[in-house]
């Protein structure tokens, strides 16, 4: 038989870490090519692919963000390749396998859970006798037109399974893709929205194992590599050895990804990691998802803010880890003014990026099944993303969905550090106000459909603050030509704003620069730039107030001052100076 195993990743720089542990399982007795796509890439494209592989069967892997476009392929499939076996597997088709069954006649079987064993015994038996009632944790329609499902026996002892990562096809890709690893399966946490509550209880694969794949996947490139467990310091001491390890045999360059649940983080874990870790090595995810008691309650989720608080801010003041935190617009008890709250107490600990998600039904979970009872309305197909409930309407929805979309290009993307900070500080009563107010007004234009360039960005910004007419508009602008500047990697050929020096009054700063380098600080003057290096290189502005005691200091001095940017031209870096106008 020939094998193929599929998937469609969201981004090509994604991998399949499911695919890769079924290869393993069934290698050698049964050999299996693995092909990955993405959920761009034209149907007809994957299709004319896998045609040309002619296959006995193709197993895909399924998820929320992919069986959409996955079943298109299939159904195109069944009709160049009727003889083929289809068989699907993953979270998305786990807990409701007569739904898609008998959604389309174009699968065969289907794989419940964990998949390894299953799809080792299901090839074997369509390799020999087709005694499928053998086969634990399988789905399929029987000859009589029945649903048969049959549930999975045992757990896997995951200590014993053959390494995902040594194939020798996946080494030249090492360096340009996320590779994913997981050190355990399961979640201790019961929380009613998320599959991993369905689970019950945490396995652990075999340690030095585990140690044993890093070290190879650094040897061969891997750049980012990401821990998919969903708890990954559920236990101290394996956290701590794992984090050791990796400060000790970690190769430049690389970092690891981890979700981490802070609030159940000691503080001792976090100064070891402030006192030991590199900078940038690790990054940390956190689901806080609601600030909310109410809510947590309802979803059976346990949550301590305050010492969540205490992680984050720690992990902050280290400075050597960023921090991605997670918001869950649309959970139960929690209406647009509680999450709004939620917003703004989470963006207070000024994460590195917060992600603003909506709440998603999925199949299986303990909110999908009762949905009813706080008046659920959801899409119908994958993502199953709410559109209302009790609490909350859909024009709300539509209101959080603009934070979310200004949210990520003006923070996440930190663009404009200086100038956020001090919008949502002084112009705005709270950082949620100033997002939803900037998020209305940039729908409002069309902004959000169409693309955006960098300057496009300060413009659209500027134009928003003009409309409101702000007292302190002279001051955001300032810090938005400093942010702007700070950021530029070259010197930009021609700035968003109106220059307020002509040509002549720029050449007299250039000349005075010259006759007394000392004018922009001593760090200017000893780059001792020459009279074209400072033409080419540099870029003079003048502010109402002094930018540079405000950054650290926090107040204002209304003191005419030039700014000059200089651009490093063999780093690629901009450093800027100051000098006041006497």
């Amino acid at each position: 038989m020939k094998v193929v195993l599929s998937t469609l990743n969201a981004k090509y720089i994604h991998t399949n870490l499911a695919i890769r542990y079924l290869k393993a399982h069934v290698e050698p007795e049964f050999p299996v090519e693995l092909v990955e796509y993405t959920i761009k890439d034209p149907a007809m494209n994957i299709v004319t692919d896998l045609y040309s592989k002619q296959p006995d069967i193709i197993g895909f892997s399924c998820y929320i963000w992919n069986i959409e476009e996955t079943l298109t392929v299939i159904s195109m499939l069944k009709k160049v390749l009727p003889n083929t076996i289809i068989i699907l597997g993953g979270p998305e088709v786990t807990y409701d396998v007569p739904y898609w069954l008998n959604r389309t006649d174009d699968v065969d079987y289907v794989v419940i859970g964990e998949g390894e064993e299953t799809f080792k015994q299901l090839l074997t038996e369509l390799s020999n006798s087709h005694n499928l009632d053998t086969v634990n944790g399988l789905g399929y329609i029987d000859p009589n037109g029945k649903v048969r499902i049959q549930p999975q026996n045992n757990k896997l002892e995951l200590k014993s399974l053959t390494s995902p990562f040594r194939f020798e096809e996946d080494r030249e890709s090492l360096s340009k893709r996320v590779t994913y690893i997981e050190t355990s399966r399961g979640c201790p946490f019961r929380c009613q929205f998320c599959l991993s509550s369905i689970e019950v209880g945490v396995r652990y694969f075999d340690r030095e194992k585990i140690k044993e794949d890093i070290r190879y996947l650094m040897e061969n490139g891997a750049k980012v590599i990401k821990f998919v467990d969903r708890t990954f310091n559920i236990s101290r001491s394996y956290a701590m050895e794992m984090f050791q390890f990796l400060i000790d045999e970690h190769k430049p360059g690389t970092v690891f990804q981890f979700e981490i649940t802070a609030d159940i983080m000691r503080p001792e874990v976090i100064e070891f990691l402030n006192r030991e870790a590199p900078k940038g090595l690790f990054r940390f995810e956190i689901g806080v998802q609601s600030t909310n008691d109410e809510t947590n309650e309802l979803v059976m989720r346990k949550q301590n803010f305050q010492k969540l608080t205490r992680t984050v801010s720690m992990v902050k003041d280290g400075g050597k880890i960023d921090q991605h935190l997670d918001l869950i617009a649309g959970l139960p008890k929690e209406d647009y003014q509680t999450f709004r709250q939620t917003f703004n107490d989470v963006f207070a600990l000024r994460p590195e990026e917060l992600q603003l998600g909506f709440l998603k039904l999925l199949r299986g979970t303990g909110l999908r099944i009762s949905a009813d009872e706080h008046k659920y309305t959801f899409m119908d197909h994958a993502p199953y993303e709410m559109l209302e409930n009790n609490v909350l309407s859909f024009s709300d929805i539509i209101r959080i969905k603009q934070v979310e979309d200004v949210l990520e290009k003006y923070w996440n993307d930190h663009r404009m550090d200086n100038t956020i900070e001090y919008l949502v500080k002084e112009c705005f009563n709270t950082p949620f106000d100033f997002f939803q107010s900037f998020g209305t007004y940039w729908e409002a234009r069309g902004w959000s459909k169409i693309g955006h360039q960098l300057e496009d960005l300060f413009k659209r910004l500027q134009q928003f603050l003009l409309s409101l007419s702000l007292p302190n508009y002279d001051i955001a602008l300032s810090l938005m030509k400093y942010d702007y500047l700070l950021n530029q990697r070259y010197k930009p050929r021609k700035p968003w704003w109106k220059e307020a020096l002509i040509k002549e009054d720029r050449s007299k700063i250039y000349k005075r620069t010259i006759e007394n380098p000392m004018l922009f600080g001593e760090s200017f003057s000893k780059l001792q730039l020459n009279e074209k290096e400072l033409y080419k290189h540099t870029l003079v502005e003048t502010l109402p107030f002094d930018v540079h005691s405000f950054i650290h200091s926090g107040s204002v001095e209304w003191q005419p001052t030039y700014l000059l940017a200089h651009f490093e031209p063999s780093s690629g870096q901009s450093n800027i100076y100051f000098s006041s106008i006497s």
